[in-house]
């Protein structure tokens, strides 16, 4: 199953160790076959609010995302962005491609119906 690093950045600012960070992170992710799928460019926002950009790479699997973000070479450079852009990280499992969100649907469903309440 694939898995995602998504980052919401907020007051991104171009530090020399931005740059520096940039230059270095490909190398980072080799290793654990991370790809850059969303890398900040404008969003159109639609509904609601969105508040500076976003990143997103893609990793084979929830276990390659999180060796990524622990490794040594990762952990060399972090601070490089972290300490002059404001934002948050989440690692997170994506669906696989036979993913039906109906039956997701139905097991919320039969959840409630378990806990005796309506799906509302």
């Amino acid at each position: 199953m694939p898995a995602y690093g998504f980052a919401h950045l907020r007051g991104r600012r171009n530090h020399s160790d931005v740059i520096e960070y940039l230059d270095r992170i490909q190398a980072t992710l080799d290793p654990f076959d991370g790809r850059f799928v969303i890398h900040g460019p404008p969003a159109e926002v639609v509904e609601g609010t969105w508040p500076g950009s976003m990143v997103l790479i893609e990793f084979p699997d929830l276990a390659g995302a999180r060796a990524w973000y622990d490794s040594p070479a990762y952990r060399a450079i972090l601070r490089l962005r972290a300490d002059h852009i404001e934002g948050d990280l989440l690692l997170i499992e994506g669906v696989g491609p036979n993913y039906d969100p109906a039956e997701r649907g139905r097991a919320l469903r039969a959840e409630a119906e378990q806990a005796g309440r309506p799906a509302t």
